[in-house]
Parts: C-alpha cells; sequence; structure tokens
C-alpha cells in the first residue's frame, strides 16, 4: 500500500472533481517550480505534488490509489515512488500552471484572419457639419487579391501540407530532467505554424493574398456632427491576410474654422461692432446666417457686451431634433479722433444730459464666469 496520502498533498477532499484537483496542482506548482523557489526543500516537494497530480488526474490510476495500490510503482501495487512514473509527466500541466489553459492550446493556425481597422480625417465646412452632406471618400487599403482569390497561392496551385510537422503546424521535442522526459512543442519553423506551406506564391501578393488599391467611397455625414465625431463604416477596413474578412473604417471629421461664426456645441457665437450712435439710438445690422440674410434688431441704449440670441438659428442637434442657437455678442465703439463740429455737438449733448463732469460709478473689479458662479454657490 502507498503511504502518501495525495489528497492531502495537493490540499483537495477525496471526492474532488477533476478541475478542482487542477486548479489545486496550478496554484501549487506556481509557488514551488524551481524556477521560482530553487530550495532543495521545495523541489522535493514539487516532485510530491506532480506525483500526486499524476495519480489523481488519471481515473484509472485514481482508482487503483482508491483501492489501496501504488500506481506509480513498477507492479501498479506496490510501493513505489515518484522516479518510477515521472518519465509520463506533462509539461502542458506545468505551462498551464504559469500561463493558464491557453497555452494548451494545440493545432496549426489559420492564414485567414481579420483584417486591421483604418482610420481617415474629412474636413468638412461648419454648413455640412451643421445640416449633413455626403462625401465621397478616396481610400488606400488592402484589398482581396483577384489573381488567386485571397488563397496566397499562383493560379493552378495550391498550398501543400507541411512535412516538417505533417500539418499540425507545431514540432515537439523530448528533454530530460530531474522531472523525467518533459515533452515541449513550439512553431514549426517551416510552415510557421501554419500547418501548410505554398510553394509557389501568388506573383501579384506574393502569398499574402491580398493586395493595395484605392477606392472611392461615398459616405453620408449625419446632420450635428462636430471636431472628432467618428463615424464607423463596417467592413470597409482593410482586408485580412488570407482573404480574411475586413476591419472596420473610421471617418474622424475635423471641422474648418468659419470667417464669422465660433462653435461651442450646437450654439454658434459672433461679434457685431456698432458705433455709439447706433448703440444709443437702435438700428438694424444685416448678418448673413448659415439659413440666409437677416437683420440682427439692435434696440435703443444696447450696451456693449450684451447678446442678441437668434434662437434655432445654430447647428442641428446630432442626437434628437431642434437646432441651437445663434448668439450676437454687441462691441460699442466709442470715436477716437473727432472733428471741431463733432466734439461741439458731443459737448452740447453732455451739457443736456448734465454730463459735463460725471462722478461715475465705482464696483469691485469686473468678475468673470467662474468668479460669478462660485458667489452663486455662495449666496452671494
Amino acid at each position: 500500500m502507498v503511504a502518501t496520502d495525495y489528497y492531502a498533498v495537493l490540499g483537495v477532499r477525496r471526492d474532488a472533481g477533476q478541475d478542482e484537483i487542477k486548479k489545486a496542482f496550478r496554484r501549487l506548482a506556481r509557488e514551488l517550480h524551481p524556477d521560482v523557489n530553487p530550495d532543495p526543500k521545495t523541489q522535493e516537494r514539487f516532485k510530491e505534488i506532480n506525483a500526486a497530480y499524476e495519480v489523481l488526474s488519471d481515473p484509472q490510476k485514481r482508482q487503483v490509489y482508491d483501492l489501496g495500490g501504488d500506481p506509480l510503482s513498477p507492479n501498479g501495487g506496490g510501493a513505489g515512488g515518484f522516479g518510477a512514473g515521472a518519465a509520463g509527466f506533462g509539461f502542458s500541466d506545468i505551462m498551464d500552471a504559469f500561463f493558464g489553459a491557453a497555452s494548451g492550446q494545440r493545432g496549426p493556425r489559420s492564414r485567414t484572419r481579420r483584417g486591421q481597422d483604418a482610420m481617415i480625417r474629412l474636413e468638412i465646412t461648419l454648413e455640412e457639419a451643421a445640416f449633413g452632406t455626403t462625401k465621397e471618400l478616396q481610400v488606400d487599403t488592402a484589398v482581396t487579391c483577384t489573381t488567386c482569390s485571397g488563397e496566397g497561392a499562383a493560379p493552378g496551385t495550391s498550398a501543400q501540407t507541411c512535412d516538417m510537422c505533417r500539418g499540425k503546424g507545431e514540432v515537439s521535442q523530448v528533454t530530460r530532467s530531474f522531472l523525467g522526459q518533459v515533452m515541449t512543442s513550439r512553431p514549426c519553423p517551416q510552415c510557421q505554424g501554419f500547418g501548410t506551406v505554398v510553394p509557389t506564391p501568388c506573383p501579384e501578393c506574393a502569398g499574402d493574398g491580398r493586395v493595395r488599391a484605392r477606392r472611392t467611397l461615398t459616405v453620408k455625414i449625419p446632420a450635428g456632427v462636430d471636431n472628432g465625431t467618428r463615424i464607423q463604416l463596417a467592413g470597409e477596413g482593410e482586408v485580412g491576410p488570407g482573404g480574411g474578412p475586413a476591419g472596420d473604417l473610421y471617418v474622424e471629421i475635423a471641422e474648418t474654422s468659419h470667417p464669422t461664426f465660433q462653435r461651442r456645441g450646437d450654439d454658434l457665437h459672433c461679434t457685431v461692432t456698432i458705433p455709439m450712435t447706433a448703440a444709443s439710438l437702435g438700428t438694424q445690422v444685416p448678418l448673413q446666417t448659415l439659413d440666409g440674410l437677416e437683420e440682427v434688431d439692435i434696440r435703443p441704449g444696447t450696451q456693449s457686451g450684451q447678446s442678441i440670441p437668434l434662437h434655432g438659428r445654430g447647428v442641428t442637434h446630432l442626437r434628437g431634433g431642434g437646432r441651437g442657437d445663434l448668439i450676437v455678442h454687441v462691441e460699442v465703439q466709442t470715436p477716437t479722433k473727432l472733428d471741431p463740429e463733432m466734439e461741439d455737438l458731443l459737448r452740447r449733448l453732455a451739457v443736456l444730459r448734465g454730463e459735463e463732469r460725471p462722478s461715475g460709478h465705482f464696483a469691485p473689479g469686473q468678475q468673470g464666469l467662474f468668479s460669478r458662479l462660485k458667489d452663486a454657490f455662495n449666496g452671494r
């Protein structure tokens, strides 16, 4: 009978399932592997957990052990040790312990892969961003090779099974270590892991299955886009190697500056400069908006810095209906050069208004937006 309690070595119950046993082994292997902990006592402990895992992960060996036998002994039932059964130790279990179960994936790689996404910048005007438009784009991307239809082989030929790995995509090597015989696998150097070779590559694409070409695409730009907005065109990106599916094409919007308007969100802002006489008496100023020519009403007594909103004359909302506003900021211009007649008129006006020697009105320094917000929150 075997004296070692393999369940205790791995720290699992006697009715533990295979998943629980495998998780326990991976956890201990990460802690006790000689590359991590070279202490001799740890190496002996590492041999024990490998022996325990070899027995408990094999249903037949586990059954023999549960019946009181030692499946690692030469005769299958007497006393034995790790060395007798280590020749069949699987290196993939150690790799799983350090890199996860994904390292255990085997088989040839596919030559057909999805293509990369691509992105281009598209400049549009403010008017096009506000109302939407349709654009034609010249795009240079990888497309499927028409000579070989993406296969990568010259016409009349085809890919052949690799004679080095026999189509497996990997080659194995057995080495001896203190663990016994350890088998390692690596991608086949002849076929690079594909399992097949192309003896006669396509002369047009050099075996890649794709070539670069210029295409013309029609893109619909929705109303309300802004700088940095990206429009996704599914399947219009790079075709993948081996004629694989194409990635996506992203069109990034770059809005050019406007000579009159400045955009802030979906609102438009502009500044109109008027003389003080027009600000005092009132007037109408023509303004070329995005919708055409309109008259901006300057009411009598308008002060410099006032804003006049034109509702619904801004940019269309990208999501939802309606449009932003057009905000006209008024700047009153004070004359700096006066002839004698003008000066006389202004002096007479000052007398009529009692403003020959105005005392002025003093107040704390002009507050900015954030200062006014701060005062509002503080209840001032």
